[in-house]
């Protein structure tokens, strides 16, 4: 039992290896659809099907839009500082 519970410990402390192709970040999905339908039901007062059904949707694409936006200026911000700025930085003024 020991080693049992030493094991699940063990494995807290190696971080888990995702990557960061198209088709890990579909793995986003199933979260985005989760936090929107919990934090939807902890906000309304009288969960309907269909009301319930389209706000947690209008949700879900509000939080996808701001994630693919950011990660937009994230990646343009990242292009920026290693490929732009370094050629800046080695042209010289004389």
């Amino acid at each position: 039992m020991m080693a049992f519970v030493a094991t699940v410990l063990g494995s807290f402390t190696t971080p888990m290896r995702i990557g960061t192709d198209p088709v890990s970040m579909l793995w986003l999905l199933p979260l985005v659809v989760s936090i929107a339908v919990v934090y939807k039901s902890t906000k309304v007062y009288r969960i309907d099907p269909w009301p319930f059904v389209k706000e947690s949707a209008v949700l879900l694409g509000s939080i996808i839009v701001f994630i693919v936006v950011a990660a937009a200026i994230l990646y343009g911000l990242t292009w920026i500082v290693t490929v732009q700025l370094p050629s800046l930085l080695d042209k010289s003024a004389f």
